[in-house]
């Protein structure tokens, strides 16, 4: 049986793997993102595959694929896989839940902080040679402690954030959340509220939802002038929930007071009106980017493979519900 992992992960996934080397053969791509017509081809004779976010699993992609029961993307979101059309296929599709709640909530906390304290714009003056003496006006920013954090997205990066700020720097909290979280609400004193209420009574806005059809686009011009004039938008999640060129009318005009991206509407192209805009923090999409969240994604994705081609049955982690109940007789 054959696994093909497109992109170079760290070892411990490898490791999972190479108990099963009399019966997994490993295809271990590195470097550059394989093209449309090369993981076409990559993938044809392939049982497993772990992708990587950037990788395209579109209908087109599975057809190429002779013998594929597992998706086992190497990441906790799946809007880069066809999940339906998988689901239709029988091929499972599992993904890394859970491991990277505290990285991407640190760094959430980490963007705003940087935003709010120009900490990018004071590395570059520094760098530039521009520090000639102590100016009492030079980079003022807000204080942190006692604002209003709204959050987008209430699960588990939303609340691990929202405890950051709750008990770090005793910040309200507003959430919006198609679900109630009465725990959470009750731990962080959190009030759930209608979006446009989140927008208007918020000095940090931060995305923690995931892409679907309705909250593409979600926030546009309409919420961004909704917005308080000194407020900062943050998002970790995905760069399509955000409308980028109305975000740049919105910091150009002084809607908002700035925003730290970690995701882009088009990634990985950035739009290079955001590239020159000071009141601006970007950052290549790695907020998951510790050793522990990495190291674990890797073992989960290796053992999502190992569920369904040594164990046969459903991967752990499953991402289409549907197939929950299957069960995997035709592996040799």
């Amino acid at each position: 049986m054959k696994v093909l992992i497109t992109r170079e992960i760290p070892q411990a996934g490898l490791k999972v793997l190479e108990i099963y080397k009399d019966r997994i053969e490993v295809d271990y791509r590195q470097g550059p993102p394989l093209s449309q017509t090369e993981l076409k081809h990559a993938i044809k004779d392939a049982d497993a595959i772990i992708p990587v976010i950037p990788d395209d699993i579109n209908a087109d992609v599975m057809a190429a694929a002779d013998v594929l029961k597992i998706i086992a993307t190497y990441s906790v979101g799946y809007d880069h896989i066809d999940v339906a059309k998988a689901t239709e296929k029988g091929i499972f599709v599992g993904n890394t839940p859970g491991n990277l709640t505290e990285a991407v909530a640190e760094h959430a906390m980490a963007l705003a902080l940087s935003l709010g304290r120009r900490i990018p714009e004071a590395d570059r003056y520094c760098r530039a040679g521009k520090y000639k003496y102590w100016d009492p006006m030079l980079f003022i920013g807000p204080k942190f402690t006692g604002k209003t954090l709204g959050l987008i997205g209430f699960g588990r990066i939303g609340q691990n954030f929202a405890k950051l700020a709750r008990f770090g720097f005793n910040m309200r909290i507003l959430y919006n959340d198609p679900i109630s979280h009465p725990e959470a609400e009750s731990l962080l004193d959190a009030e759930k509220v209608e979006l446009d209420v989140l927008l208007g009574n918020s000095d940090i806005v931060s995305v923690h939802c995931n892409l679907t059809d309705e909250s593409c686009g979600m926030i546009g011009e309409q919420e961004l002038k909704k917005m308080k004039p000194l407020s900062y938008l943050i998002n970790t999640a995905r760069g399509p929930i955000i409308n980028e060129e109305a975000l740049i009318t919105a910091l150009k005009e002084g809607w908002i007071a700035g925003a730290a991206l970690d995701v882009f509407e088009d990634e990985p192209k950035i739009k290079p009106e955001l590239i020159k805009l000071d009141n601006v923090v970007l950052s290549p999409h790695i907020a998951s980017a510790t050793w522990e969240a990495r190291i674990q994604m890797s073992r989960m994705a290796a053992e999502n493979v190992v569920d369904v081609l040594i164990n046969k049955k459903p991967p752990r982690y499953l991402v289409n519900k549907d197939l929950a109940q299957s069960t995997i007789t035709s592996i040799s």
